[in-house]
């Protein structure tokens, strides 16, 4: 589960997500990206986010990319 506030609205949305998490770094793969608005909030310079992770909620800072196929990857470094 991810939380982050929105750029515009300013209202904290929560919406689940599959990631790989490798040390302090999480991947989101964002499936079917053109459907989803949720990971705009992330383009650019990214955002903070808040994620659940083996229960315990953890923060980071979010930042998107899409690809030259189309893909959308949104990689968190998670705070210390």
């Amino acid at each position: 589960m991810v939380t982050y506030t929105g750029r515009r609205s300013g209202r904290t949305f929560s919406t689940p997500v599959a990631f790989r998490r490798a040390g302090d770094t999480v991947t989101i793969d964002v499936m079917l990206p053109d459907s989803k608005t949720w990971w705009r909030n992330f383009a650019d310079q990214g955002g903070p986010i808040s994620l659940e992770l083996d229960g315990v909620d953890r923060t980071g800072h979010a930042v998107a990319h899409r690809g030259k196929a189309g893909r959308v990857v949104v990689t968190v470094s998670l705070d210390a």
